[in-house]
């Protein structure tokens, strides 16, 4: 990291002067307040950020400009909770003794010691990202970075949501959201790219959807400099590739769900190499390997699930690890940490990853929990029980309205008789009603599935916009085989409480393609 230039720190009066006229509000000045919760795990442990240091609210990117300048030195403690949603129109640059900043980016350069935190309602940088060059000691937290473009108007980081660069060193990313709109000829690059010497980096709790890219350690084969990243209780969902793309160096990838990767997931090049543990790969292609390139990575993988995962044929630029997924190398990291079981990772991730979820982790014994300062009590695990041997008579027909209580469908898995092009059994279970499932004909089936028994008593069938309709339909046990309703039509479906590790809707009958958006599932 460069040097800074000695100056005359500012007297507490004007630090809090500036901060007001920039829309700031100090909220504690001796730093034992520190906004973060948790602490990093993986290859940033230790870092800690701006603890330490004064904490203000920021509402505008220029506010956090200005907090950022207000300070004594660019290694002045701060701790930014941000509010609101940051975006061009809010965003300019800043001069002052503690900053380098530029208009339309969230500038982190040359710097160190800063937590930037979502509070509130939430913290959203709309089209806007964060870039951190020449820096270190760095948190972001809790906050939602979204559609951020290199082409296009506006543009803003090179296209990235989360950039670093260039003598990067102790960054911890937690319990973020990152999403974009579509890929490279929509305008989007990565959602969280790491170039030209970064190290000791951890990436934990993070929702990464919705992308060409999911993100890069190094942008060409000669830049293998950057390394000693861990990627833990992450979902990527949605993406075409780099879940991540390594050049040199290890990556500790542990714990998370990857769910519809359309062309290729981890991607181990020029000599890097994986430690990929305890992940849940589902509907996807090509999950691990070295593709594109002839310049060979390596990977030492262990307890990994594999749930309809497809391989394409080895090449002279493609080597896939599947489908046995056998180690070629052995890897190991310098810290301790807990394995949650992978059948269990798409539940917990469901439950904990993302910006404004409560900043919830897991234990490593398949049970999220509330971190401290303030414990509580583990969130339960749904209690497995035996259904009646002779069930009740089911509801014919379907009703109308959402069922009330937690949808398990979010974070389950998902499979079925067969899939139309252009569609996937993972679409039922995203939460989205511009994503479905259709069969490859009229009649089909999908079905819900999960590592441990739930109990099931309702599920909520929701057409897309063009769906054929749904004539006459089976709910079935996926467990036993046993009819649990039938009837006609979509919504919701009433049974009784039944503990099964699958459920099956079959369309036996329709009129046109059916086209299921989500298939949802209740306790009762």
């Amino acid at each position: 990291m460069r040097a800074a230039r000695a100056r005359r720190p500012l007297a507490a009066g004007a630090t809090l002067a500036l901060a007001a006229t920039m829309g700031l509000t100090a909220l504690a000045t001796s730093g034992a307040q520190a906004a973060v919760t948790g602490t990093a795990n993986g290859f940033a442990a230790g870092t800690t950020g701006g603890a330490g240091g004064q904490t203000v609210r920021a509402t505008t990117g220029t506010a956090i400009h200005a907090a950022l300048c207000a300070r004594a030195s660019k290694t002045t403690p701060i701790t930014i909770e941000v509010e609101g949603t940051i975006n061009h129109g809010n965003t300019s640059q800043v001069s002052g003794t503690g900053c380098s900043t530029a208009a339309g980016v969230i500038e982190l350069k040359g710097i160190s010691n800063v937590s930037i935190v979502g509070v509130g309602s939430g913290a959203t940088f709309d089209q806007l990202g964060i870039h951190i060059r020449d820096s270190s000691n760095i948190i972001i937290q809790n906050v939602t970075i979204r559609n951020v473009k290199k082409s296009g108007s506006p543009t803003s980081n090179g296209g990235d949501a989360i950039g670093m660069e260039s003598t990067v060193r102790n960054v911890w990313v937690d319990h973020v959201t990152l999403e974009a709109s579509g890929g490279e000829s929509a305008g989007y690059d990565g959602l969280f790219d790491l170039k030209n010497d970064v190290e000791n980096v951890t990436l934990s709790y993070a929702i990464l959807r919705n992308s060409g890219r999911g993100g890069l350690i190094g942008s060409s084969e000669t830049d293998t400099g950057s390394g000693n990243i861990t990627f833990h209780h992450n979902l990527y969902s949605n993406i075409d590739s780099r879940t991540p793309l390594l050049r040199g160096g290890v990556a500790h990838i542990y714990n998370n769900h990857y769910l519809n990767l359309h062309e290729s997931g981890i991607n181990s090049r020029a000599g890097a190499k994986a430690k990929v543990e305890n992940n849940y790969f589902e509907d996807s292609k090509d999950v691990l390997g070295t593709f594109y390139t002839d310049q060979a990575g390596t990977w030492q993988t262990a307890g990994n699930i594999l749930d309809n995962v497809t391989w394409s044929a080895k090449s002279s630029d493609a080597n896939p690890a599947g489908p046995s997924m056998a180690s070629t190398t052995t890897v190991s990291v310098p810290y301790s940490y807990r394995l949650d079981g992978a059948s269990c990772v798409p539940a917990i991730v469901s439950q904990t990853a993302g910006a404004n979820k409560g900043l919830r982790v897991s234990d490593g014994s398949c049970t999220p929990t509330t971190p401290s300062p303030n414990p509580t009590t583990p969130v339960p695990t749904p209690t497995t029980t035996t259904p009646a041997p002779n069930p009740t008579t089911p509801v014919p027909t379907p009703t109308s309205g959402t069922p009330t209580g937690t949808n398990l469908s979010i974070g389950a898995g998902a499979d079925g008789s067969s899939k139309a092009d252009g569609t996937s059994y993972g679409n039922v279970i995203d939460g989205s009603l511009s994503t479905y499932w259709s069969p490859s004909g009229s009649t089909g089936k999908v079905s819900v599935k999960w590592g441990s028994a739930k109990t099931v008593s309702k599920i909520n069938i929701r057409t897309a916009s063009g769906s054929g309709t749904i004539g006459s339909w089976r709910v079935l046990n996926g467990d036993s085989g046993a009819v649990l309703a039938t009837g006609s039509g979509a919504g919701v479906i009433s049974f009784a409480s039944t503990s099964l590790k699958k459920v099956t809707f079959e369309i036996t009958s329709a009129s046109g393609t059916p086209r299921i958006a989500e298939f949802e599932t209740y306790a009762g």
